[in-house]
């Protein structure tokens, strides 16, 4: 579970950078950096709202295993 301040500061991130947020968030190579890639070439607002409500309203932990590993991952 990430800490309080993991996710103040992946929403700052989303915010300035959508992809980058959720890249951060869910890894590079994932179905919602992609989603929220094309939401930001189309609209800089769309791209904003799918990465708040990716950071903030999708579980990491269902979907992880190590092949989607995020960049900052270090194990327990």
């Amino acid at each position: 579970m990430p800490s309080r301040c993991e996710i103040c500061c992946e929403i700052l991130i989303a915010v300035l950078i959508p992809p980058l947020g959720v890249c951060l968030r869910h890894g590079c190579c994932t179905v919602e950096f992609l989603i929220c890639l094309v939401l930001t070439l189309l609209g800089y607002l769309p791209g904003i709202i799918y990465a708040l409500y990716a950071i903030v309203f999708i579980d990491r932990d269902e979907y992880f295993d190590e092949y989607r590993r995020p960049l900052y991952y270090a194990p327990a």
